[in-house]
Parts: C-alpha cells; sequence; structure tokens
C-alpha cells in the first residue's frame, strides 16, 4: 500500500485539476485539486535510489493525466500531435514535484510544526508552480492555457487581483491554498497526542492573504471610469464547418451566409458589424468578387464593419483583422502577431518534413506574423479598438500592448470550428476573461463557432449566443452593447505586464540553485541513519 500511495495521490491530483475546466467545469475543486500530489511528494517515503526521480516521476504523472483530460480537444487536429503535446507538458509538473521535493529533502517531520518553516516552504512552493506556468506560456510552442487560476474565472471579486499580478497571481493564491492545507493536515497529524500545541500562524495568514484579495476585488466592483462610451455590435456567427470553409467549390455558398446574416444585422443600425477570423474564402483586398460583396454591405451600414480575412502581399501573407470605416471607402489592417504552431504555421517545415506530415493538409502553408501592434480607430463612434485573432486573446502581454498605445475595448475574430464540438472553445473563452481584468477594459468576440460573447471590463461575461437548447455552435447574430472607458486609465499590469510572474521565477531560480548546493553534514565514519517519521514531544 505503501508503494502505491504515491501514485495514487498523484493520480488523484491530475484527475481533480481536470475537472476543474470544461468540459467539466468544477472550477472550485482548484482550492484542494494539488493537496494530494503537494502530500506525495512531501510527505510519503521515497526509494533510498534517486528519490529525485521518484519524485519528478509523480509530478509527471499527474502532469499526463490532467493534460490528457484537459487538451483533450487538441486531438480532433491531430491524435499524434496531441499525444507529442501531453508528454512535453507533463514535464513542468514534473519540474514543480522534483523543485518541491528539494525545498524539504532535508527536513526532518517535526520541522512541519513550525509556522515559518511551513510558510516558506509553500511560499517557495506556490512561487515555483506560477514560474513554471509562466514559462508554458513563453516556451515553445507556448501554450499557457488552464492555468490554476483560470479555474477561478466566475469569482469575480477574487480575480481582480489580476490586474496587478495577472493570471499568475491568481494561480498564486490557489497554490498557496492547496501547499498550505497539505502542511496544516501534516500539522495536525504531528500534534495529535503531543502535550504542546501552538497556533497555526501559517494557516492563518494564507487565509488573510486570500481575504486580503477578495476585499481588493469587491473594492475594484465598486470603482468604475468615471466616463463610459457606449457600443452597439452585431456579431455574425456563420457556423460553418471547416470541411465547407476550406473548400473553394463553396465560396459563394459561404458568402452568400455571411451577406444573409449581415442583411439582417444592418436593419439593427448597430455600431459595429463584426464577422469571425478568416471569414471570407478569398483574401478581402484581393479578390474582386469578395471585395464587391462586403464593399456593397459596408455602404448599406451607417456604422463601422471589421472582419477576418487573409491578406496576400509582398511583406508576406497574414491572418489579419480589416476594418471598414465611412461607408468601406477606408480600410484599416492588423495582422496576426502571434502565430499558433503546427495551426498558422509548420516549424522547420523545410528541415524536418516529418513535423509537416504529422498536420497533413491541415497546414499546408505557412503565415506570416504581423509586427505592429496597429490600434484601429471607428469613424462611427470615438473609440480606439484592440485587434486581437484567434489564440490571442488568450496572451495577457501581447494585449496589453494595444492598451499602452490607447485602446478602449478588446474585439476578437477567431475559428475555434477547427476542435468541432468540444471543450476548446469555452476553455478559449475562459482564458479570454482575464484580458478584461487585467486591463479594465470590454470585449467583444466573434467566432465562427464557439462563443460569441461580450465580456465586461470586470471579467463578467454578458450576451452569448446560443441557439434554443442552449449550445453555442450555432448560427445567428449576437445584438448587444458594451460600455468602454472615453478615457481609460492603465493597471498596473498594463504598464508592467508579467513582473509578478517574472520575480517568481527569479525567486524560483535562486532557491533552486541553493537548494542543489547545500549538503546535509554526515558523518563518515559511520552509516547514516534511517529516515524515520517520528512524532512530535
Amino acid at each position: 500500500m505503501f508503494r502505491v500511495l504515491p501514485w495514487a495521490l498523484a493520480i488523484t491530483s491530475g484527475v481533480l485539476l481536470g475537472l476543474c475546466y470544461p468540459p467539466w467545469g468544477f472550477g472550485d475543486l482548484c482550492w484542494l485539486a494539488l493537496t494530494p500530489l503537494a502530500w506525495a511528494v512531501w510527505f510519503t517515503r521515497p526509494p533510498e535510489r534517486r528519490p529525485w526521480l521518484h519524485r519528478a516521476a509523480l509530478g509527471y504523472v499527474c502532469g499526463l493525466v490532467f493534460f490528457a483530460m484537459s487538451a483533450s480537444w487538441l486531438s480532433t487536429l491531430t491524435w499524434p500531435g496531441f499525444l507529442l503535446l501531453v508528454l512535453y507538458f507533463a514535464g513542468y509538473f514534473s519540474a514543480w514535484a522534483l523543485l518541491a521535493w528539494l525545498l524539504t529533502r532535508h527536513d526532518k517531520p517535526a520541522a512541519w510544526l513550525s509556522s515559518l518553516h511551513n510558510l516558506r516552504v509553500c511560499l517557495l512552493a506556490s512561487s515555483g508552480w506560477v514560474a513554471l506556468e509562466w514559462l508554458r506560456s513563453v516556451i515553445f510552442p507556448a501554450f499557457g492555457w488552464n492555468g490554476l487560476g483560470i479555474a477561478l474565472y466566475k469569482n469575480i471579486p477574487l480575480i481582480q487581483i489580476a490586474d496587478i499580478t495577472g493570471t499568475g497571481g491568481t494561480s498564486f493564491l490557489v497554490a498557496m491554498a492547496n501547499f498550505i492545507l497539505a502542511a496544516t493536515i501534516k500539522r495536525l497529524a504531528l500534534e495529535i497526542g503531543g502535550t504542546r500545541r501552538r497556533p497555526h500562524l501559517d494557516f492563518a495568514l494564507t487565509v488573510l492573504l486570500i481575504a486580503s484579495a477578495w476585499s481588493y476585488g469587491v473594492r475594484q466592483l465598486f470603482t468604475g471610469p468615471v466616463e463610459n462610451t457606449g457600443l452597439t455590435f452585431a456579431a455574425v456567427q456563420a457556423n460553418i464547418p471547416q470541411n465547407v470553409r476550406n473548400n473553394p467549390s463553396f465560396s459563394l455558398d459561404v458568402l452568400e451566409t455571411y451577406r444573409r446574416q449581415t442583411m439582417a444585422a444592418i436593419a439593427m443600425q448597430p455600431d459595429l458589424i463584426l464577422w469571425p477570423e478568416s471569414s471570407t474564402p478569398a483574401p478581402l483586398l484581393g479578390d474582386q468578387l469578395t471585395w464587391d460583396l462586403v464593399r456593397g454591405l459596408a455602404e448599406q451600414h451607417s456604422g463601422d464593419f471589421l472582419l477576418g480575412t487573409v491578406h496576400w502581399a509582398q511583406e508576406g501573407d497574414f491572418n489579419s483583422i480589416a476594418l471598414l470605416t465611412s461607408g468601406g471607402t477606408e480600410a484599416q489592417l492588423y495582422h496576426k502577431i502571434n502565430l499558433v504552431p503546427f495551426g498558422e504555421y509548420v516549424p522547420l517545415r523545410v528541415e524536418f518534413p516529418l513535423l509537416a506530415s504529422i498536420v497533413g493538409e491541415l497546414v499546408p502553408d505557412d503565415f506570416d506574423a504581423g509586427k505592429e501592434f496597429n490600434v484601429l480607430e471607428m469613424s462611427s463612434r470615438p473609440l480606439k479598438l484592440a485587434p486581437l485573432v484567434c489564440f490571442e486573446d488568450t496572451l495577457g502581454n501581447l494585449a496589453r500592448r494595444f492598451v499602452l498605445k490607447g485602446a478602449q475595448a478588446f474585439v476578437v475574430v477567431t475559428n475555434d470550428g477547427w476542435f468541432l464540438k468540444s471543450a476548446g472553445s469555452m476553455q478559449h473563452l475562459q482564458n479570454a476573461v482575464f484580458r478584461c481584468v487585467e486591463n479594465k477594459l470590454p470585449m467583444i468576440r466573434a467566432a465562427n463557432t464557439g462563443v460569441t460573447c461580450s465580456i465586461d471590463r470586470l471579467g463578467n461575461i454578458r450576451e452569448v449566443l446560443r441557439d434554443d437548447t442552449g449550445s453555442t455552435f450555432t448560427q445567428g447574430v449576437l445584438f448587444s452593447r458594451i460600455e468602454a472607458p472615453t478615457d481609460p486609465s492603465p493597471t498596473f499590469y498594463t504598464r508592467y505586464g508579467e513582473v509578478f510572474s517574472i520575480s517568481c521565477l527569479v525567486i524560483t531560480s535562486l532557491t533552486l540553485a541553493l537548494a542543489l548546493i547545500r549538503r546535509k553534514p554526515q558523518n563518515s565514519s559511520c552509516p547514516n541513519p534511517p529516515d524515520t517519521e517520528t512524532s512530535a514531544p
């Protein structure tokens, strides 16, 4: 039983973490999901030979279970790619487990009776967790989805600290709660039967930290911008399957679908009409038929017209957003900056053809990355829009760059039809919520299929396009309104970005360096005593 217990605990943590995100969505489980893994790493006996490898393997098993559950929607694209990503990303959990073990490898059981010891270990372990989540979001293939704090997206007061710390701050709070819970259970077990008990200051301070973050959030809920500008919009969701969208023989049918829905949107007279990512089968500015149709719709509309399209030019081929203003007489472009590997380009396509064969015909050619953070200016309203394409709304450090240039609202065009009717679209939305919280700006999302909706500046998901059964995988037009700040004040996160997560990385690196060079004093003339756990006197 003692040999099986650590592995059972690691698997339990992986399952609990997976259940926090769609399609299950039991987000509150995040407050205890990591506790079994922490117990396995800190309080179960490792083998005498290579204990570090045993701890790393526990983390790896937990990661395998978690990513297999939470990223299963990637299998709709390619099973080999899904398996490779799961095997790779599980390594981040393995790295955390090894770090956590190094923090306590020389500690006797009685050390857990000290509040100071528990705070030190849990704070450092939480910093390590945040650091590894951030590294996962920036190191190729840069997949930062479903950080620990993302599970709290419905807890509006608590996630407001993201305007200071980014998502790393919410992940830190949840990780700290998990690790302190494990330490507290261990401490209570040691205290049973003891003659002396001390206040659990470590637990009390953790509760105080979480309560302080919640209080900050409550105050933010009642502190709004001095002046707002209202913006009405109509987001068109065509719900076109990928095999139809990518088939040239259906181009006229696709355009007719958008034309028909857009005529209904024009009748509503919104300030802005939106089409989703790559909505035109051919480049808007490179195909006469497409341009004539879109220009004709723009001329009938008194507001502005924003759509996702592809753009071929001498400087490259881009996945772009076009904003048509003044009845279609003027056009502004934004070219997507952060491309998705194996979705919009194949890394080392020529050097390693095997990589291209994995994705097959899904990515026949590569897009080029844009370089300019172009803020789009509306003509129907005095508003500046931050354009984001596809997964760019999951990248905090990219989104804030538009806000620094004066953007007052986010507009997202995406196509989650790649993942069929899977949990990918809802996970995508939950990650996007934090861009609004971090920068205190609202967001409009227009999807080909998935989740077309609006989100307010505090992260509340407002109107969502659904059919009669409640499904978001439908065809229709979402007509709604957002309130954008007239003169937004940059938040701490907007100004300084991921300084919290990077600070956690620095602390973790220093801690790891000290742990690796630290040596337990040993007497070479006699063997080491057995590592047994004893109860405190």
